[in-house]
């Protein structure tokens, strides 16, 4: 063994001490200045880079520190293979840290990218393409460490191509899934936020990845749909429409005249033609059929917003100018009913149920 003298020890303790300083203070000043000044500006990207690479940078320091000052300390430990592989990899570790940090914010690069080149990219193929750029740093990653410490490849891909059979047996429905996910994101039957309907589910869209959709329920419960099961289902994607119905029947008393009938029907169309939140496209007021104990006037017409909180204020709207146009013309709802009649007996029915009820006595 090599002895450390005094000298060199307290160059390596000045040195780990000064990379100790550079990496707690210096760095993160100089990212936190860096995040500021192009954070609004036109090149906001640089300001990216800064948040996703300063704590790869600040362990950088330190592992370089630490390198030189454990060289100094003691000199042969430079000649030491496996200590040269080590940093190495640890260059390549965090070289692939902080991209890894960067893709998970850059998504709004993309989506400026597409607006420059007027194309719209679908929001629900940014966490995809995040997740796939991830995957990639990690086997280039992967590969990088392996062969620098000496190990082949090429030996493991072709025991990966041996095992594939075995693999894709036992990842079957794995593998099912994400050809799900690859169909969901190709034919684009929702997105983000969307608001769908399958037979097993209803509720918005809160994020897709490689083996599942997440779904939040009206109820607030998160349901997990595997991709395989939802690419085969009949998907309704409500927040698609560009209108939103209101339908249901009106029921008027038969007491109530045909004039009457006719002027309810005319001032309700008036109403909704009037109506600047009712699509005029289609809009249908009729007298419809003659229930059990009412005469049914069909309504049936659109509204412009398809948002759920203002459809509902419209509806509630139309309602009640409905109801002040039965008031006016003195109309009334009918409610369901029932009639029982009753038939009295004559006194000679009477006199023959006596005497037959008297025989079979008898």
């Amino acid at each position: 063994m090599t002895n450390i003298d005094l000298k060199s020890l307290s160059i390596s303790l000045g040195i780990l001490g000064v990379s100790v300083v550079v990496s707690r203070w210096v760095v993160p000043y100089f990212f936190r200045f860096l995040i500021r000044s192009f954070r609004d500006s036109k090149t906001s990207m640089l300001s990216d880079v800064g948040e996703a690479f300063e704590k790869p940078v600040r362990a950088l320091i330190m592992i370089i520190g630490l390198y030189f000052s454990i060289k100094t300390a003691h000199s042969e430990t430079a000649s030491y293979g496996w200590v040269n592989s080590a940093f190495r990899s640890s260059y390549v570790f965090l070289l692939a840290w902080g991209l890894m940090r960067l893709t998970s914010i850059s998504s709004h690069w993309i989506e400026g990218i597409g607006k420059k080149l007027n194309f719209e990219v679908d929001r629900i193929l940014l966490p995809f393409l995040s997740k796939i750029l991830r995957a990639v740093i990690l086997c280039l990653c992967f590969t990088v460490i392996v062969q620098e410490w000496g190990y082949e490849v090429t030996g493991f891909i072709a025991g990966l191509g041996l095992g594939g059979l075995a693999f894709a047996l036992a990842a079957k429905d794995a593998i099912s899934n994400i050809f799900g996910g690859i169909v969901i994101i190709t034919e684009k039957p929702f997105t983000l936020d969307d608001w769908i309907e399958t037979p097993s589910v209803e509720g918005t869209v809160e994020s897709i990845t490689f083996r599942s959709t997440r779904i939040r329920t009206f109820a607030q419960a998160l349901v997990t749909m595997p991709n395989s099961t939802l690419a085969n289902e009949p998907i309704t994607n409500w927040s698609r429409m560009g209108k939103r119905r209101i339908t249901f029947h009106l029921g008027l008393t038969y007491s109530t005249s045909t004039e009457k009938i006719t002027a309810c029907l005319d001032a309700i169309r008036g109403m909704l033609v009037n109506r600047e939140d009712i699509d005029q496209e289609t809009i249908f007021v009729h007298l419809d059929r003659f229930g059990p104990s009412s005469q049914d006037i069909f309504l049936y017409f659109f509204t412009k917003t398809t948002q759920w909180s203002e459809w509902l204020q419209t509806k509630e709207s139309c309602m009640i100018g409905i109801l002040e146009i039965l008031e006016r013309e003195g109309v009334s709802i009918a409610k369901p009913s029932t009639s029982v009649y009753f038939e009295t007996a004559s006194s000679d029915q009477v006199k023959n149920r006596s005497s037959l009820e008297a025989t079979q006595a008898d």
